[in-house]
């Protein structure tokens, strides 16, 4: 299976900690956890790619400008259909919003990639597999998430942790760049 790659947020070993003991709380562990290592919550979705697709993708990133911003989990809920639990900011800050905009419009405009049309929804994946949806049971400690960087990331599958960073963007700029070069 061709490795599926994707820009994220990649949380620190505070928010893994802080992530792992709201998912022991919620009853995570009645389904498949994500393994701590692999939490993280997906920019843009790339799927597969070529060479030469993927050094367009690196190049849209490295071009990016945008300021370290602050992203407050607070929220949790429970996909009946997928049988997912995650945790959500209540409001998606601007800048997340501008982050995400600004990658799939490169990634669009300059690599000709075609991006998922759905909306996009920041979340946080804590389990899978739950039969029932512990959110309604349980409310979780709000988590302090100060993003200063982000993450081309992939997986292809394999036993936990499913995913590994391949390159790494910090995030921060004087304010005289424009979020896109």
């Amino acid at each position: 299976m061709a490795e599926r790659l994707f820009f994220a947020l990649w949380s620190d070993a505070a928010v893994r900690r802080d992530l792992a003991a709201s998912m022991r709380a919620m009853g995570a562990d009645r389904g498949r956890p994500t393994h701590p290592a692999d939490l993280h919550l997906t920019l843009v979705f790339l799927g597969p790619l070529g060479e030469a697709q993927r050094r367009c993708a690196e190049g849209v990133a490295e071009a990016l400008r945008a300021a370290p911003f602050g992203l407050r989990l607070e929220r949790v809920g429970h996909w009946r259909g997928p049988r997912v639990l995650w945790c959500a900011p209540s409001e998606a800050p601007a800048d997340l919003v501008t982050l995400v905009d600004a990658l799939a419009g490169g990634l669009a405009d300059h690599c000709g990639l075609t991006l998922e049309r759905r909306p996009y929804r920041p979340h946080v994946t804590l389990a899978r597999g739950i039969g029932r949806d512990p959110s309604a049971e349980q409310s979780i400690q709000p988590i302090d998430w100060p993003v200063s960087d982000f993450v081309l990331a992939g997986g292809s599958g394999g036993g936990p942790p499913r995913y590994r960073i391949h390159r790494r963007w910090p995030l921060g700029y004087d304010g005289s760049r424009s979020i896109v070069e």
